[in-house]
């Protein structure tokens, strides 16, 4: 498995959000409470950059037509059956990683 570095902790803090870029894909990811979330950064719905969106709880909206997205399954809740892929988070030392 490949895993992209993302920054420190501290390069990230609560509340906030940062796109990486590997294997032709954005993902986004986020802190929570000191907890770590990654997903997919584009919409399903119309491509909208999801860590550009309101973050409230483990819920993402997306800052062009509200859809909702669960940080943990990355389902949509607007549109049920929609959703964007999650990816594992990989903490070591004070080093935050996406696992592909």
């Amino acid at each position: 498995m490949q895993r992209i570095k993302v920054g420190k902790k501290s390069e990230l803090p609560e509340g906030s959000s940062r796109v990486v870029e590997a294997a032709g894909k954005q993902i986004a990811v986020f802190n929570v409470k000191g907890k770590f979330f990654a997903i997919g950064n584009v919409c399903s719905h119309q491509g909208g950059p999801l860590a550009e969106g309101f973050l409230s709880g483990e819920c993402i909206t997306c800052p062009w037509h509200a859809w909702e997205y669960d940080l943990k399954t990355g389902q949509c809740q607007t549109m049920p059956g929609s959703g964007v892929p999650t990816y594992k988070i990989v903490l070591q030392g004070e080093d935050v990683f996406v696992e592909l």
